[in-house]
């Protein structure tokens, strides 16, 4: 009998984390649709949680040719297969500690437990605690265990408002 899809993706997780550590990115996900011979692989990578910022696609290209060698050497995925890599995008859902770690810097909104909404930039996470400051410069601390989930919100700015630096000026 065939291995489920959920038992693959995990052999191949199995398969890949050192590979991607060693690339220093860190396995978000990998999930497997299709039939299984000629299935696709999907392999999410982020940036270590410590890490502010976007997943280069420079790194993202990386990291994919580092997991297909991994896979290429392991017997995991012995028919044909498709592999997709990318990051998480700034869209995703922050439901676990790492995830709210890694949107730091951004402006966020969260939805608690008991259903209220606070959006804020979130400055840092400490000791499972949200610390998210208003635009009047006011803190809050949510304790990740009130909070259900929370999402980046994207900011969309006037290119005259963005400091382009000394290079914008014009001899």
């Amino acid at each position: 009998m065939a291995p489920q899809h959920g038992d693959l993706a995990a052999a191949v997780a199995a398969a890949i984390t050192d590979a991607v550590a060693a690339s220093g990115l860190f396995l978000e996900d990998v999930t497997i649709v299709g039939p299984a011979t000629r299935s696709v692989v999907r392999v999410t990578v982020d940036l270590p949680e410590d890490e502010v910022g976007s997943l280069p696609l420079e790194r993202v290209a990386e990291v994919s040719r580092v997991v297909s060698d991994a896979l290429d050497a392991s017997d995991v995925l012995p028919h044909a297969y498709q592999l997709e890599v990318s990051s998480p995008g700034a869209t995703r859902t922050l439901t676990e500690a790492r995830h709210f770690r890694r949107a730091r810097t951004r402006l966020v909104r969260v939805e608690t437990r008991d259903g209220a909404e606070v959006t804020g930039r979130l400055v840092e996470v400490e000791d499972d605690v949200l610390v998210l400051d208003d635009e009047a410069g006011t803190s809050t601390r949510l304790p990740l265990a009130d909070v259900r989930r929370g999402r980046v919100e994207l900011e969309m700015r006037r290119i005259d408002e963005v400091d382009l630096g000394d290079d914008d000026v014009e001899d």
